[in-house]
């Protein structure tokens, strides 16, 4: 597995491509995205979202009719792809592919994994690639997404990361800000983040 990364636009949003037995797949190609894209890519097969907020879905429409390939995305954030509810002027995008909770794909003979933990926004999820997980806004290094954007949801965060702690196995997490992680790290400060999460409520 090769795995490149880059922070795109004023926020730092991380755009990665994971390379799998010679396929590429894209993550969360967020603003200004596709030209470092198209760059790094050899055998793309697949744009996959973690989840629908601007910054990290920008580059969807561009990069998927410059490479012709699908779009996945978690079923409860693709409004935010076609109607733009934050009014940021997003360039709207179509998914081929839209994922349900939790589920396992196969994707030109590649395992991949959505693992649904909503609160940052309704369908905020994991990409699990073999060892490594693609957090996207859920966990960063020590932290995690915010829960007072419009449709997020404390009570589902509190859920998710509760969810989060009964997991085994130590994955490698790639977040989409910031430095990587891993699970095991970041299972040791996830009491914390439930109660702060609690104290708003």
């Amino acid at each position: 597995m090769q795995i490149k990364m880059q922070p795109m636009g004023v926020y730092q949003t991380n755009c990665y491509i994971i390379t799998v037995d010679d396929k590429d797949f894209i993550i969360d190609p967020g603003v200004d995205a596709t030209n470092w894209v198209l760059d790094n890519v050899k055998n793309p097969v697949a744009i996959l979202n973690t989840h629908g907020h601007f910054d990290h879905v920008w580059s969807n429409a561009s990069v998927a009719n410059a490479l012709n390939i699908p779009i996945y995305c978690p079923k409860d954030d693709v409004f935010m792809l076609t109607d733009d509810p934050l009014g940021q002027g997003t360039p709207k995008s179509t998914p081929d592919h839209i994922i349900t909770g939790d589920q396992e794909l196969n994707i030109e003979g590649v395992k991949i994994k959505y693992r649904h933990f909503p609160g940052h926004t309704p369908g905020c999820s994991i990409i699990e690639i073999g060892d490594i997980w693609l957090s996207g806004d859920f966990l960063f290094q020590q932290s995690i997404g915010r829960w007072d954007f419009p449709a997020s949801c404390g009570e589902d965060m509190v859920k998710s990361l509760e969810k989060a702690l009964t997991l085994e196995g130590d994955y490698t997490i790639y977040p989409g800000h910031g430095l990587s992680t891993t699970l095991k790290a970041e299972q040791r400060v996830i009491p914390y983040w439930i109660d702060q999460v609690k104290r708003t409520l």
